[in-house]
Formats: C-alpha cells, structure tokens, sequence
C-alpha cells in the first residue's frame, strides 16, 4: 500500500523533493542548488540538464532518506518556475540553447515594439498578461530568431518548447510525454485563458509553429508514468502546476476573494477570482488560479520581481549579512528616525509599474545610515511593493477589500517582516504551520488525482495557523511611509 506521495518543487535557484504522508506530514526533504548564469547585463539563463540532473538526485535522496521505495509512493506532482524557456531536439533530448529564465530581460526593445504596434491591447484581452519580457512567448521568439536554423526545425516538428514542468515530464518519461499544464500555460503570452487553447493570432504575431507547442492538461491529470526512482516501479506522474498557482492550492484558497502571497526570490500575490476573468484596470494580471476537471478558475496575480533576492543582496553583494536569518535582527536594530528608502529595482519593477528599464535606487541616506538602515529599508520594500499589489486588487475587484492575506515561503520565517507586512497592509497576515505551500499544494493535487487524498473542503479544513499578525501602525505613520515610498518609485522609474 502506498505511504507517501512526492512533490517535486523546481524553483529558480534549487530544486528539491519532498515526500508528505496521508496526513499532510513532510516525511523527508532533499534539496539541491544550482548554477546561475548572467551572460550579459539583465540575461539570466540556466542549464537545463542541471536541472534536470539535480531533479534525479533529489528524488531519489527523498525516498532515501524516508526509507521508502518506489513502490511506497503513490504519485509525483511537479511545480516549477513559471516562464522560463527550454526548447530541445525532439530525436535526442538535447536542448539547443540555454534556458533563459523568467527574471531574463533581453527581450524588452522587442516589447516595446510591439506595444508600438499596437498589439498589446489584444494580447492582454486573450491572455490576461502584458507584452513585458517577463512571459515565455517572446523568450522563445528570440531563440527561434537567434539560434541558427533553429526556426526551421520548429516548423518541420523537429524541435520542442516547454517550461520547466514540461522539459522535467518529458524527460522523467524518457522522451515519451510532451504536455504541460494550464497554469503554466496561461504564462506564455500564446495561450487564450478564455478559449483554454493556444491562440492561432497570438501564434502568429510571434511567428510560433504550433507544432513544437505541447498538448494542454489540467492541472491534476494522467501525465504518464516514470522509473525515475528505481526498481523498474512506474510512479504516476498525475499533477502539475506553476509555482504559484501550487501555492494557491496549498494554502486553501479555493473560495473567491482568498489571497495568498508567496515570499521567494520575488514576490506574488494571488487573489481567487471564480469561475470570472476579472480584468484589471491597474496593470495586474488576469490568469488561472488552477483548472480542474475542464473547469477554470481565475484570479487577478501582483508580481514583484525581487523579493527574498533583496536579502541575498544585502548577503552576498555588500556582504553586511552572514545569513538571511539576521535580517529581521538587524532590521529591527535600525534608527528609528531615520526615512531610507530602498527601490530593489534590480531587473525592473514588476506589477502595477512594469518597467523594464527602471534600475535599483537608494533615497534618504545620512552619514549614520549603516548596515541596520539598509536592512529595514530591504525588509520594508517587500512590503511596500505587496501593498502595491493589494491597493491595485482593491481598485480592480471590491470583493478584495477586506480579504486576510495568507503568506508563504522563506522570508515568511522572520516575525519582524511579516508584522512589518501587516503595518503596511493595515490587514492582518496568516502564517500557517505549513510554509512549504507550493510543495503541499502540488502534492494535494497529485495525490487527490489517485484517490490518496480526500476533495478540497477536507483539504481546506485541515490548513493550520501558526501565527496571525495584526496591523500596528496608526494612520499618520503609514500614510507618511508609504508616501515616502511612492516619491521614491517615481524617482527610480525610467523616464522620469
């Protein structure tokens, strides 16, 4: 009989495996980094085979260290990083370039042509996105265009597109299974949210063969089987989302007007829709939150492009952190009188301003400002840009104007950030018991699909509180921050 059910969480910078029994409980986690590559000023890109070779090592770690075995795990979910790029030969596996991530900004002067073509209007009424270099379509037209011959072999069904959850399924089915799911799907700037198909006109203004497109699925379905984990066992592979749409499962937001935020290397906050396409008028995104049994379910997305990223920054760039852990120590160190404000505009500003140009700032330094100074000012930005978000999702749907938001991810540790969050929000913040939510989440789907898991109200009622964060601040103090901080978005955008 079957004891666990594993999700494998393919993330920017690592991936890991983590197996959960029936009663939600993490019973092991294997975790492995990999390389970053920045070939030229705002390109990012990584190997996909290390990718994928780091996937086969955690996996088989994580039955390991469970003492388990193949035959022990009833189904694999898989979630990853939404909108990075691979494309590879179909006969040999081989990827023909390296994969250009999501933070990659090479496509931005081709954006901005299109938006002077006029075409953005019509790609955000279909896809609910914006022509920013952020989404996968125009990733791969740049690798059709600028890898040679490589248009050509996509026409003739020669080649292969996928984000990171396809490239892992058709390699953990060893070539046999080209699918992705409709959550990573709806990030491509290629697929109609409402139809649920690839768009013929969308395909067209990128110049995209169909062909080396792959079949669209729900987000819990028969995405094959693989021997990955040994002793000629085929473990069904019955779940796949993007990261953030596995959040939105993992914290139990199935019910519209629920809002979680994921603190990662960037931040997104995702705010449940229904069965609606709610269009933003505050340059948010319409997307899916997830799609099951053939049903679609929306939801309005805030993305902020640097998030955690800002902690490794203050880690590794100016070296006045140790670990990521003492932020919120030092943070809370800070004079009290001093207004630093940081812009972590490192590869642009995401929602509401997308603006790809625009590039870090600083404001407000004095010759006391040190290392605590730069600490609140890194911990407070992430707040500053999720109210952003909120007071755009407010704008755009009323039913978003008292909603709690629930939090996940690593910054989520520090007590300090997330009272922080809930000073800034005025709202309260919900930290649960389980912080690994995209894992649990992908997981919940895998193992609901094979019936080792019970339907969504059971799922939803067993979503514990670990700590609630209610608003501290008085009116005055945060009008006057986050004006603060507005003047210092104005300042570091492009063009002003």
């Amino acid at each position: 009989m079957a004891k666990a059910v594993m999700a494998i969480d393919q993330g920017t910078t690592s991936s890991r495996a983590i197996l959960f029994d029936a009663d939600f409980n993490s019973l092991s986690v294997a975790q492995q980094e990999f390389t970053q590559f920045y070939p030229k000023s705002g390109w990012v890109e990584h190997d996909a085979d290390e990718i994928w070779r780091s996937v086969v090592d955690v996996a088989r770690d994580a039955v390991a260290q469970a003492g388990l075995t193949a035959a022990d795990v009833a189904a694999i979910g898989i979630t990853n990083q939404r909108e990075t790029v691979v494309v590879w030969d179909r006969a040999t596996g081989e990827p023909i370039h390296p994969a250009i991530v999501w933070q990659d900004r090479r496509t931005a002067d081709f954006c901005t042509q299109l938006k002077a073509a006029g075409h953005e209007a019509m790609v955000t009424a279909k896809t609910g996105l914006l022509l920013d270099p952020y989404f996968s379509g125009t990733k791969l037209a740049w690798l059709l265009d600028s890898v040679e011959g490589a248009r050509a072999r996509a026409t003739a069904g020669e080649l292969a597109f996928g984000t990171i959850d396809t490239w892992l399924l058709y390699r953990l089915t060893e070539g046999a299974v080209h699918r992705t799911d409709a959550t990573n799907a709806c990030r491509t700037v290629l697929f109609n949210i409402h139809e649920q198909r690839w768009d013929p006109e969308l395909l067209a203004m990128l110049n995209i063969p169909e062909a080396m497109l792959p079949e669209v699925c729900d987000n819990a379905a028969e995405f094959g089987t693989t021997a990955l984990l040994g002793e000629g066992t085929a473990v069904p592979i019955t779940a796949m989302a993007g990261d953030q749409h596995a959040a939105v499962v993992g914290q139990g937001c199935f019910q519209p007007g629920m809002l979680k935020s994921t603190y990662g290397t960037g931040c997104f906050a995702v705010l449940n829709t229904g069965a609606r396409a709610v269009p933003s008028n505050n340059r948010l995104l319409t997307t899916l939150a997830y799609r099951l049994n053939g049903e679609p379910t929306y939801a309005l997305e805030g993305s902020i492009f640097i998030a955690g990223a800002t902690v490794q920054w203050l880690r590794d760039g100016l070296g006045i952190l140790e670990n990521a852990a003492q932020s919120g120590l030092l943070a809370d160190s800070a004079d009290a009188e001093q207004d630093v404000v940081l812009v972590p505009a490192f590869t642009g500003l995401g929602a509401p301003h997308w603006d790809s140009e625009a590039r870090g700032a600083i404001f407000g330094l004095t010759r006391n400002s040190g290392p605590a100074e730069f600490a609140r000012a890194a911990l407070e930005a992430v707040c500053f840009q999720t109210n952003d978000l909120l007071t755009a999702m407010k704008a755009d749907w009323a039913d978003a104007a008292h909603t709690t938001l629930r939090v996940d991810g690593g910054m989520t540790a520090s007590d300090w950030t997330m009272q922080a969050l809930a000073d800034v929000l005025d709202a309260a913040v919900e930290r649960p018991v389980v912080t690994e939510t995209t894992a649990l989440g992908v997981a919940y789907l895998a193992g609901a699909q094979v019936g080792f898991y019970g339907d969504q109200a059971d799922f939803a009622h067993r979503w514990q509180l670990d700590q609630r964060f209610e608003p501290g601040w008085d009116a005055e103090r945060r009008d006057r921050k986050i004006a603060l901080w507005n003047d210092a978005v104005r300042r570091t955008l492009s063009g002003t």
